[in-house]
Formats: C-alpha cells, structure tokens, sequence
C-alpha cells in the first residue's frame, strides 16, 4: 500500500511574540499577549475530533520586558513553565502535544519531553540567509543545536525546510544533507516539511516571488533520493497543489484543524479531510495518525506521562485507532 497519512489538530497559538523578525512572516505580533488557560481550554474543548494540540508561538518572548510582565501576572516565573503547564493540561483532556517552541536548550526540550508526543524545528535552511539578517533565532548551527539536542532525548521529531527564501537549489540540497546526516546519528527525525514560501502583506518580502510548483516538485524529488527511507516528507496542502508533490515523493499532508486556521498563513484555509481524499483516485491510501509516527509508537519512544493517550488511541500498526 501507498499511504498517505494525516494528522488532525487544534492549533494553540500561546503567543505572537518572538525575538525574531524574519523578512518574510505575517505571524509575529508586538502585543506581548499570552493566550489565557481559560482560552486554551475552550479551543481543546471544541476540537473534539482531533488527537494532536499543536502548541505555536514566537521564539524566546520573555527578552521583552512587557512579555515577562504579562508572564507574571499569570503567575509565572518562566514562558517554559507555562507551555509545559498547557501541554499537561491538553494531555489531561485527552490530547497529544505537539509543541514548536523555537530554539531551545537540552534542558529546556528534557523539561518539555514528558507531555509531548513529538516536538518540531524547522530548520529552514543551513545557510545564512538576508531574510535572517534580523533572527538570531535562525542561525543555522543554533537550529542544528536544537535538532541534535532533541536527538539526544530521543524526541520524535519535525523539521523541514522552507522553500524561495533566498536560497539557491545547492542550498536546499545542503540543508536536506544536514538533515539527514543528524538523522543518520540520531535516528529520530520523523518528517520533513517541504513548505513553499508564500508572500505576506506588509511585511519586507510581500513582493518576493513564491516557488513555482515545479521548483517544488524539484524539490521534493530531490528530498527523496537524500533522505534516510524511514522519514517521511510532509507537503502543506494548504499551500500548494499536493497531488504533483505526493507523485514525487512526499507522503504526508499534516496537520487538519476543523475548528482552527493556519494562524502561520491564515489566508489560505485548510482542506477538508473530504478533499484530501482526492489521492484515493491516484491508487493511495489516506490514513490518519497521530503526531508521534507510527514507527515511534511501535518503538514506544513516548513517555509515561502520555502512555495512556498514545495506547488509547493508537492501532496495531501505529496509526490512529478508528
């Protein structure tokens, strides 16, 4: 069988704010508000038929002194404290955690591990790029810090590259190769994201021209032949024509929120599990999992903190159970 698999979620936006101004994202605010328990609750609470809550936010708020202000008066003496906070809470009402937190330490990711099924990085890309003049957050060796870190803990885990940010081809080939020499050390890289740059109003790069959907397919081939067989590559079908990028290589389509937009890229919503159907008629197999692989389910690479969710809702093979 051909599976193509999918996940569904309920997107947690903690916070907008972030270190980091890259040229190109429509995400990050100045506001320095932290989502409320109260709010994150009532968003889990609706997201009835999904498994995974994807928890989101800005890289490292707290260097603002308006963010750490707003942190205490929730009671908080750390951001980190209070992401690991909701993640138990979300584990509590019956969910899987799936937490992108930027670039974290070993101690950091250790304290987050045992209420997260997986974690993720996007690497982006291992080289230095102009959109990143204003990211220390993106620097290639502290992401690659991360990646490794999370290998260490033996943390499932996500990362990708981003595709027509400034980079040439032998960029991406370079960025692929990196990450799969850290899979080949550590072998806990469950998915790479081949994700399209798509331009944002009012930012830097609103007029910079997104990858054709050639460049894509270029892409995603060439991600196949250097990645280890055993990681999968995940396309956002939001953001592009899938099918092309399913008959290249990849095999994942992400996460599916019924009750939450793509806050990353809001104006384009996401398709219904209906029209992710639509690879059944190329001799596919459309089947749901939950944000830890199957592979890493069978491996039992998950917690004792989160056991109990990952068996109840896991079949034999390491999908979702139906």
């Amino acid at each position: 069988m051909k599976i193509v698999s999918f996940s569904r979620n309920v997107f947690l936006p903690l916070t907008r704010t972030c270190r980091n101004r890259c040229a190109y994202c429509g995400f990050r605010r100045n506001d320095f508000m932290i989502m409320s328990k109260e709010d994150v609750e009532t968003l889990l609470s609706r997201a009835f038929n999904a498994v995974e809550a994807l928890f989101t936010f800005g890289e490292k708020p707290e260097v603002y002194r308006e963010f750490r202000r707003n942190l205490r008066k929730l009671g908080y003496s750390s951001f980190i404290e209070y992401v690991r906070d909701m993640n138990v809470l979300a584990v509590r009402m019956g969910f899987l955690p799936h937490t992108n937190a930027g670039v974290l330490s070993y101690n950091e990711l250790k304290y987050l591990r045992p209420y997260n099924a997986s974690m993720g990085l996007m690497l982006e890309q291992a080289v230095e790029l102009d959109c990143h003049r204003d990211s220390p957050g993106k620097r290639p060796e502290v992401r690659i810090g991360t990646i490794k870190n999370a290998g260490r803990l033996k943390i499932p885990f996500t990362t990708g590259i981003l595709v027509g940010i400034g980079e040439s081809f032998y960029d991406r080939v370079y960025s692929l190769e990196v990450i799969a020499d850290i899979h080949e050390n550590y072998g806990h890289i469950q998915e790479v994201i081949v994700q399209n740059f798509s331009p944002k109003p009012n930012t830097p790069m609103e007029n910079h021209k997104p990858p054709t959907l050639k460049e894509m397919v270029e892409t995603v081939k060439v991600a196949r032949d250097i990645l280890p067989d055993d990681v999968t590559i995940q396309i956002p079908p939001n953001l592009v024509n899938f099918i092309p990028l399913i008959n290249a290589g990849a095999r994942d389509l992400g996460g599916i929120s019924e009750v939450t937009p793509d806050y990353i890229n809001p104006e384009h919503p996401w398709p219904s599990i209906e029209e992710l159907k639509v690879v059944e008629s190329f001799g596919y197999v459309l089947r749901e999992r939950l944000p830890i692989y199957p592979k890493f389910v069978r491996l039992g690479w998950y917690s004792d903190e989160i056991a109990e969710v990952v068996k109840s809702n896991s079949d034999g093979e390491g999908f979702r159970k139906i």
